[in-house]
């Protein structure tokens, strides 16, 4: 392949498709599975003097069992708020606090619930897919667009190349899947 716009377009393809990688990565370690991990208040934004900033900003996250969260905020005052933030976030944890920390106990998790995260995790998985599919197409109408300047077989061989690429993608995303599938269905 020697167009530059198409070597340019295979660059650019590995990085779209490695942040859709990032992305799902993500996605995937907010769900939690039945240990404890910080990871899961990463979504948790807090009123805090107007404005919404991330727990994880403004406290130290610890983990002093499998089962239990410790968040101890820089600011006391801001203990309310915080507390008000995660039972809003919707996590399926209950927050206690003492007045100065707020802990957060994981409960074992049930077979239906276990069968409802890993709907949830197929379907970030699906949704991942369709991102990296969407980044194929994008780069082919490019190629395609750049046909009367690329011989045919350029062309072919750029589109091979990124179908490889996007093979490969997909085959990472399969592995997570399956991977937080199995982490959720240990008890």
């Amino acid at each position: 392949m020697q167009n530059e716009k198409l070597i340019e377009q295979t660059e650019k393809i590995d990085g779209k498709l490695a942040k859709v990688l990032d992305h799902l990565k993500g996605e995937l370690n907010a769900i939690r599975a039945g240990r404890a991990n910080p990871v899961v208040l990463s979504r948790v934004n807090v009123d805090y003097y107007g404005m919404q900033t991330p727990l994880n900003q403004m406290a130290n996250i610890s983990v002093p069992d499998a089962r239990t969260l410790v968040v101890s905020l820089y600011d006391v005052s801001a203990l309310k708020e915080a507390k008000k933030a995660i039972i809003a976030a919707d996590l399926g944890l209950n927050p206690v606090d003492d007045g100065k920390v707020i802990r957060l106990s994981f409960p074992q998790l049930t077979e239906e619930r276990r069968k409802d995260l890993i709907k949830q995790v197929r379907k970030i998985g699906e949704d991942s897919k369709v991102a990296l599919r969407n980044e194929r197409r994008d780069a082919l109408d490019v190629g395609k667009k750049l046909k009367k300047e690329v011989s045919e077989d350029e062309t072919a061989e750029f589109e091979k190349i990124i179908q490889k690429k996007l093979d490969g993608a997909i085959e990472k995303v399969d592995k997570l899947v399956k991977e937080k599938e199995s982490d959720l269905m240990e008890i």
